[in-house]
C-alpha cells in the first residue's frame, strides 16, 4: 500500500512512512493511493465480531507489510483495552429510523479515542523497532488534545506539545490536558482561536529545518492513521443495522471534516451508504460550502459547541482531492487562493461531492432545544455537538436507517447540558477528581517563532 500527497509533490510513502510524516512535506495530506474494497461477503461476515476483530480486518488492507497480522492484532488489542463499553461503540435508538452511535466510552470521553489510543500504540511499536524518537506537536479545538495526551503521556520515545485556544475549550476539556504529570507531556494555551493553533502547526510542518531539528511528527487529522482508525465504525455500526444487505445513513458533527470523511472512506471501500451529512454549528463554513460552492472563512464565533468552532477544515482537501481527479496542482491552487480568504469549487466537483454530502446547520438555540427535547422524549442526555448531529439527522430522515454520530460524553460540557434539559451530566468514576488534580500549563502568545523556542528549550 503506497500512499500520496495531495499536492502532488511530496515522496510516495509506505504506511508507517505515512503515519510517521503526518503532513506531507508539500504542505498536502498523504491518502492511499488506491482504495482497497471490501466485498458484500466479507462486510456481512463482520456480524457477530468484537469491535476488535472488525477493526483488523477493515484496517489491514491499509497496512500493507508495516505489522505482521499478530503484531496488528495486538496493537489493536492494547488500544481498546481501556475502553468502558465491551462493544466499544453500541448503538441507541432515539426514534423511528434514528439512532444514536456513541464514541464516547473511550478514556478521555470523545471519539478521539478511537483513533488516539490506536496510533498511540502504533507509533511506540515502529519507535520501538527503530529506536528513533520524535516530537509530536498538536493543535486542539478541545478533544485530540486530551485524546493524544492520554496516548503518548509516559511514553519513552515520544515528546508531546498540545496547542489549544486559551479560554476557548471547556473546563473539562482543558482539564484533561492540563493536569498530567508526566513530563513528556507539555501544554500550551495559545491566545487565539483554533485556526492559530492549527495554522501554526502547518508552518511548523513547513519549516524543514525546525521539522527535522526536533524530528516532527503530527497526531491531528491531518495524520492518515487516524482517519483509518475511524472508518472502522461505520462499518461496525452498520452492519448491526443490515448492511451490506440493508443501506445506511450517518449524520456527523464535524468542523474539521476528519470524522466524515471516514465515513467517505467506508463508502469508497464498498460499505452501502445512502447520505453522508454533513452537520456543523454556528461556524458553519462546511454547511455554507455545501449550499454555494465557495468556501469562504468569516471568522470564529465561540459556541457551545467549541470543538467544531473552526473555518479551516484541513481534512476538506482530501475529499476535494478526489472530486478533482486526484490533480495535485488543482488542489495546490485552492488551497494558495484560501491564503487570501476563499476559494470556489468548479461546478463539476461541486456535483460530485453532492452526491456524496448532504448538510445542515444548528444554531446555538436550536442546538440547547435539541438537548432539550432529547431528553423529554428519550431520556437520553446529549452533549452540545452530539445535539448538532441529532437536529441536522432529524432533518435528514427517511426509509433509511440514520446514524448520528455521539462525539462526546455530555459530561464534557456539563453548564450547556444543565442549562438545556436540567441535569448534570456527572463525569464517570475514573475520572471523578479531574477538577482537585493540579494544572501545569504554559500561556504563550500566538507567535510561530515563540512558540518553536519554547518547543526547541523544552526538549533541550
Amino acid at each position: 500500500m503506497r500512499y500520496i500527497s495531495t499536492r502532488g509533490q511530496a515522496p510516495v510513502l509506505n504506511f508507517e512512512e505515512a503515519m510517521l510524516t503526518g503532513l506531507a512535506s508539500d504542505g498536502g495530506l498523504y491518502v492511499p493511493e488506491t482504495i482497497p474494497t471490501l466485498s458484500e461477503a466479507e462486510i456481512a461476515g463482520l456480524a457477530g465480531l468484537s469491535y476488535e476483530e472488525a477493526a483488523f480486518l477493515v484496517m489491514k488492507p491499509f497496512i500493507g507489510d508495516t505489522f505482521t497480522d499478530a503484531e496488528f492484532k495486538e496493537i489493536i488489542a492494547k488500544a481498546y483495552v481501556g475502553f468502558k463499553h465491551d462493544a466499544r461503540a453500541p448503538l441507541v435508538q432515539l426514534g423511528p429510523n434514528h439512532f444514536l452511535l456513541e464514541l464516547f466510552h473511550g478514556p478521555t470521553l470523545a471519539f478521539k479515542d478511537f483513533a488516539m489510543q490506536l496510533i498511540g500504540q502504533l507509533f511506540q511499536a515502529a519507535l520501538s523497532r527503530s529506536g528513533k524518537r520524535v516530537t509530536i506537536v498538536g493543535a486542539t479545538s478541545g478533544d485530540t488534545g486530551s485524546a493524544a495526551i492520554e496516548a503518548f503521556k509516559g511514553l519513552s520515545n515520544v515528546d508531546v506539545f498540545i496547542l489549544f485556544p486559551h479560554g476557548r475549550v471547556s473546563d473539562v476539556q482543558r482539564r484533561q490536558m492540563t493536569t498530567p504529570s508526566e513530563a513528556n507531556v507539555h501544554a500550551l494555551a495559545v491566545e487565539g482561536d483554533f485556526d492559530d493553533c492549527q495554522a501554526a502547526l502547518k508552518e511548523m510542518f513547513a519549516d524543514h529545518d525546525f521539522r527535522e531539528g526536533v524530528k516532527l511528527a503530527a497526531v491531528n487529522s491531518i495524520n492518515w492513521a487516524r482517519v483509518l482508525a475511524q472508518v472502522v465504525y461505520y462499518f461496525t455500526s452498520a452492519v448491526s443495522l443490515g448492511a451490506p444487505h440493508r443501506k445506511v445513513s450517518f449524520t456527523v458533527p464535524t468542523g474539521n471534516f476528519g470524522d466524515i470523511f471516514a465515513g467517505y472512506i467506508a463508502k469508497r471501500m464498498g460499505l452501502p451508504i445512502d447520505k453522508l451529512v454533513i452537520a456543523t454549528n454556528q461556524n458553519d463554513i462546511l454547511h455554507r460550502t455545501m449550499v454555494t460552492g465557495a468556501y469562504t472563512k468569516e471568522g470564529v464565533t465561540p459556541s457551545i459547541s467549541p470543538s467544531m468552532d473552526i473555518q479551516v477544515s484541513s481534512n476538506f482537501e482530501r475529499a476535494l482531492f478526489d472530486v478533482y481527479d486526484r490533480e495535485g496542482a488543482a488542489i495546490t491552487q485552492l488551497m494558495d487562493e484560501l491564503k487570501s480568504g476563499s476559494f470556489a469549487i468548479s461546478q463539476g466537483a461541486m456535483d460530485r461531492l453532492r452526491e456524496t454530502f448532504a448538510s445542515g446547520r444548528a444554531s446555538e438555540n436550536e442546538t440547547m432545544a435539541t438537548i432539550t427535547d432529547m431528553y423529554a422524549r428519550s431520556g437520553e442526555v446529549l452533549c452540545p455537538h452530539t445535539a448538532v448531529a441529532v437536529k441536522v439527522g432529524e432533518e435528514n430522515l427517511s426509509e433509511v436507517p440514520m446514524i448520528s454520530l455521539s462525539t462526546a460524553h455530555p459530561a464534557k460540557f456539563p453548564a450547556a447540558v444543565e442549562a438545556a434539559c436540567g441535569v448534570h451530566p456527572a463525569l464517570p468514576p475514573h475520572m471523578a477528581d479531574l477538577f482537585e488534580r493540579d494544572e501545569r500549563f504554559t500561556v504563550v502568545p500566538n507567535d510561530l517563532e515563540g512558540l518553536k523556542t519554547l518547543i526547541r528549550e523544552r526538549l533541550a
